[in-house]
C-alpha cells in the first residue's frame, strides 16, 4: 500500500509519542484521545472556537457528505447541529477536495487547524468521511454548547485497505435499524469493510425471488428445549430474513458512508437450510428442516449440473444486490461423508477424473469463480478453499490460523487475516462472571491489539498479498443485539487501530490511555460497549483466622485500581490498590478503575462472609480437560434472562482445586440441566459421559478428576420448575485440602446436567 507523503517536508512526530502525554523531549504534551491514532500529528499554538455559529463549507458532493456526518456526530455529542454553507471559507470548518493529493492512498486525509479555521483535506470522499470523523473525535475532548478544537496538524492514512467486521444473521437475526447502527459505528472506527454472513444451517436470511421457500422455509426454525414450546406445548418458530429492498436500502446506506458489503453465501456446507427448502440439492433423502442446533452439520450440496444452475441463478441475485467488489461462498467445514457415501458424487467424480472430495469442491468453487469473475466480481473463501486447486483471482480469508494466510500470499492470492485466536469476537473477553454466553477461551483486548496480520515468516515481495483483517461476529450465543454490542465493542477500537495504524506507531499502553475518551463517545452514540473489560476481579482465599486474602486485577491492564471496605464509592482519595487485602467477614470491599482521577464505570462489589470463602460458581471452577469448552445458557424463557453455566461439552466435569474439606460436613450443589444442542460431525467421538448405575444418573464427588468416589446421590428425572435443583452429599471425614471434582453420570444427549455452584457445609 502506497504511503501517504504530501507535504512530507512538514516535520510530523508518531503519535505513539504524544499519545501518552509525553513529548519526545520529555515534557508533557497534546494528548488527544483519538483511535484510530493518526500516522502523524504536529500540535500547534491555541484552538478554534466550535459552536452552534460555526460554519460549516462544503461545496460538492462528497464535501456536503462529509460534512453532513460532521454536523450529525456534533449534534449526538454536543447537542447543537452546525448549519452547512457553500462558497469561499475564512473561518469555520472547511471540508475540500483536493486533487493535489493525488499521489495520496485513496482514504487518506489531512487536517490543518488554527485559531480561524479547521481545514479537512482528501483525494476521495472516503478520505474526507475518515476526516471528518478525526475532527469530531478532536471535538469530543470538551463538551457543552461550546467547545473547541486544538490547533493542529494531522497527515493520516491506513496501513491496510480492508478494515473489516462480519456479522453472522443467519444463527441470529438482526432487524435493519440494528444493521445500520452496527454501520454507523464501523464509521467511527474507519472500518470500511462489512461482511454480512446471510445463509447457514440454522437459517437462510436473504430473499432470492426465484427460489422463495429459501425463505419461507429457510428462514424459519423451532429452537431447542423448552423455548421451542409456548405454554400450551405448541411449536414456536424463529423466523426473519431480509426482503430485496431491505437489502438495498442496506447496502445504500452503507455505500453512502462509504463501506463495502461482503454478502456471504455459504456452500457446498453449512447448507441444511437451504437443503431443507430445496430437497433436490443435498446428498441426502433424509428430510431436513433448519437445525436449532449449533457445531458442524454434514449436509453438503449435491454436485449435479442442477444443483451447480441452481447456485448460479441465487449468485444472479445477490451480484444484483450487491455492488461491491466481493461474493464470499464460504467453503468452510465441509464434512465430505455425505459424498464419500453418494453413488451419484462418486460415479461422476470418476467421470471428471477426480481421485479427492476435495478435487470435486475445488471443480466447484472454480465454476463460480468464472462465473462470479464474468459479471465484474471477484470470489473470496474460507481458508479450507486452499486444499485443492484454486484459481489466481481468488481471494482467502484466512480464518483456522495465519497458516492459510502464508500458503495463499505464498502462491500469489490476496489474503485477509481473520484468525480465530485473535479475532473472532464470539470468544469471550474477560473470565468474568458478568460475561454473556460464548467461547470461554478469551480474546481479549491486548490479544486483539498486539497481532500482526503481516507474518514474519512471509517473504517481503508477497506482503502486499495481504489486504488487511476481520474481526468476526459469529451469533450461536448471540440472542440479542446487546449481546452483539457486548462482543464487538471496545473491540472494535482495537481492530480499527491493528488495521489503520503502522506497526511502529502502536502501542497497547497508549492505546488504554486513550480508550476512556472512545467509552464516552460510545455512549454519546448509544453504542453499548462491554463493562467486563473494565470491572475490577477480585480472586479471595480464606486465611486460616477465618478472614479472607483478596487480591485485585483488571483484565484489560489498567493499574490504577481505587477501593473502599466500608461499602461505599471509591473516590479519587480513596486507597489505591497496591498488594492483596486482608479483609473481615464484616467488611464489604467495593473497587474501581480509575484513569485521570475518574472512574471508568461505577464500583464493583465484593462482601466477605464466612459463607463466601466456602463457595464457588461454574465460573471459578476449572475443567478436567477443557477439550471444548463453551459458556452456554438454559433454554427458557424465549425472550427473558436466562441461567448461564460454564461447561466443557465433551467431558461436563468441574474441578475446585485444594478445596479445604478438613472441616466439611456436606456438599452442597446447585446444578440446572440444558439441551444438547450440538452436533460435531467427527468430533462426536470426543464427547465422554459415564455409564448411570441408576434410572435417571447420579451426582458425583471424586478426589480428583481421576480419583476416588468420595460421595454420590441418584438424580430425578428433570430440575425443579425453576430450571434448577438443590443436592447435598454427605462427605466422609477428611485430613486435608484436596481437589474436588463435580460430575454426573448418563448421556448427556438430549439434555445434560450442569454445574452452578458448590459450596461447602462445615461440621
Amino acid at each position: 500500500m502506497a504511503t501517504f507523503r504530501a507535504y512530507a517536508a512538514l516535520l510530523l512526530l508518531p503519535l505513539s509519542l504524544l499519545a501518552c502525554g509525553v513529548s519526545a523531549a520529555g515534557e508533557r504534551a497534546f494528548s488527544p484521545g483519538l483511535i484510530p491514532v493518526p500516522s502523524a500529528l504536529q500540535p500547534g499554538r491555541g484552538h478554534l472556537r466550535f459552536d452552534r455559529d460555526t460554519p460549516i463549507h462544503a461545496g460538492s458532493e462528497a464535501t456536503k457528505r462529509a460534512s453532513a456526518l460532521f454536523a450529525d456526530l456534533a449534534q449526538r455529542s454536543h447537542g447543537f447541529r452546525p448549519g452547512v454553507r457553500t462558497g469561499r471559507a475564512t473561518t469555520g470548518i472547511v471540508f475540500e477536495i483536493d486533487p493535489a493529493l493525488r499521489g495520496a492512498n485513496e482514504e487518506a486525509y489531512t487536517i490543518d487547524i488554527d485559531a480561524k479555521r479547521a481545514v479537512v483535506r482528501a483525494r476521495t470522499a472516503q478520505g474526507l468521511q475518515h476526516g471528518a470523523v478525526t475532527l469530531w473525535q478532536l471535538a469530543t475532548d470538551t463538551h457543552g454548547a461550546r467547545a473547541t478544537l486544538p490547533a493542529l496538524r494531522i497527515e493520516d492514512a491506513p496501513r491496510f485497505a480492508w478494515r473489516g467486521a462480519m456479522l453472522d444473521s443467519a444463527r441470529h437475526f438482526q432487524t435493519v435499524d440494528e444493521i445500520k447502527h452496527l454501520i454507523d459505528a464501523m464509521v467511527v472506527h474507519k472500518l470500511n469493510v462489512f461482511h454480512w454472513h446471510l445463509t447457514d444451517d440454522q437459517g437462510w436470511r436473504i430473499e432470492i425471488k426465484r427460489y422463495p421457500k429459501l425463505t419461507e422455509v429457510g428462514g424459519c426454525r423451532q429452537p431447542s428445549g423448552d423455548a421451542g414450546t409456548d405454554a400450551d406445548g405448541k411449536p414456536v418458530r424463529y423466523c426473519g430474513w431480509y426482503t430485496q429492498a431491505q437489502i438495498r436500502d442496506v447496502v445504500q446506506y452503507a455505500a453512502e458512508r462509504n463501506i463495502q458489503i461482503v454478502p456471504e453465501i455459504d456452500i457446498p456446507g453449512h447448507a441444511t437450510a437451504m437443503i431443507a427448502a430445496y430437497p433436490e440439492l443435498g446428498t441426502t433423502t433424509e428430510p431436513l428442516k433448519p437445525v436449532a442446533e449449533w457445531g458442524v452439520f454434514v449436509n453438503l450440496l449435491n454436485t449435479e449440473e442442477s444443483t451447480m444452475v441452481f447456485m448460479e441463478h441465487v449468485f444472479e441475485e445477490v451480484v444484483a444486490l450487491f455492488p461491491g467488489r466481493y461474493v464470499h461462498i464460504g467453503g468452510d467445514e465441509a464434512v465430505k461423508d455425505q459424498w464419500i457415501a453418494s453413488p451419484r458424487v462418486q460415479a461422476q467424480m470418476k467421470a471428471l477424473g477426480l481421485k479427492t472430495e476435495m478435487q470435486m469442491q475445488s471443480r466447484m468453487v472454480a465454476r463460480f469463480e468464472r462465473f462470479l469473475s464474468a459479471r465484474g466480481k471477484r470470489l473470496i473463501g474460507w481458508d479450507e478453499i486452499l486444499e485443492g486447486e484454486l484459481p489466481p483471482s481468488a481471494t482467502v480469508m484466512s480464518w483456522r490460523g495465519i497458516e492459510g494466510g502464508l500458503q495463499a500470499a505464498g502462491k500469489g492470492h490476496d489474503v485477509v487475516m481473520s484468525p480465530v485466536s485473535h479475532l473472532y469476537l464470539d470468544y469471550l473477553q474477560t473470565e468474568s462472571p458478568n460475561e454473556p454466553p460464548g467461547r470461554p477461551t478469551t480474546v481479549t483486548l491486548r490479544k486483539l491489539y498486539d497481532f500482526d496480520p503481516v507474518p514474519d515468516a512471509l517473504a517481503a515481495d508477497r506482503h502486499h498479498h495481504i489486504l488487511g483483517v476481520q474481526a468476526n461476529a459469529w451469533t450461536e450465543h448471540m440472542r440479542t443485539y446487546a449481546r452483539v454490542q457486548h462482543a464487538m465493542f471496545p473491540r472494535l477500537a482495537a481492530l480499527a487501530e491493528l488495521g489503520w495504524t503502522a506497526e511502529a506507531s502502536r502501542s497497547y499502553d497508549a492505546f488504554i490511555t486513550r480508550l476512556p475518551a472512545q467509552l464516552v463517545r460510545y455512549r454519546m452514540l448509544g453504542i453499548e460497549a462491554a463493562r467486563t473489560p473494565f470491572e475490577v476481579r477480585f480472586d479471595a482465599t480464606a486465611t486460616n483466622d477465618g478472614r479472607a486474602s483478596v487480591a485485585l486485577s483488571n483484565a484489560t491492564g489498567y493499574a490504577e485500581i481505587r477501593y473502599t471496605t466500608d461499602d461505599t464509592e471509591p473516590t479519587p482519595a480513596s486507597p489505591r490498590y497496591a498488594a492483596p487485602l486482608t479483609l473481615s467477614p464484616s467488611d464489604t470491599l467495593r473497587a474501581a478503575v480509575f484513569v485521570d482521577g475518574k472512574p471508568l464505570q461505577s464500583a464493583d462489589r465484593f462482601a466477605i462472609t464466612p459463607a463466601s470463602l466456602r463457595e464457588r460458581t461454574d465460573e471459578s471452577l476449572k475443567m478436567c480437560t477443557g477439550a471444548l469448552m463453551l459458556r452456554l445458557e438454559d433454554d427458557t424463557t424465549v425472550d427473558g434472562e436466562r441461567a448461564i453455566f460454564n461447561v466443557d461439552i465433551f467431558n461436563p466435569c468441574w474441578e475446585w482445586t485444594k478445596a479445604p474439606l478438613s472441616s466439611t460436613r456436606e456438599v452442597a450443589l446447585r446444578v440446572g440441566r440444558i439441551p444438547y444442542y450440538f452436533q460435531l460431525a467427527h468430533d462426536e467421538k470426543n464427547r465422554r459421559f459415564k455409564p448411570a448405575t441408576s434410572a435417571h444418573g447420579e451426582a458425583v464427588l471424586r478426589d480428583g478428576c481421576d480419583g476416588p468416589v468420595l460421595a454420590t446421590t441418584p438424580l430425578p428425572a428433570a430440575p425443579g420448575k425453576d430450571g434448577f435443583l438443590d443436592l447435598t452429599l454427605p462427605l466422609p471425614a477428611q485430613s486435608e485440602s484436596k481437589d474436588l471434582c463435580v460430575y454426573f453420570t448418563g448421556d448427556t444427549r438430549p439434555a445434560m446436567w450442569v454445574l452452578d455452584r458448590i459450596r461447602l457445609l462445615p461440621r
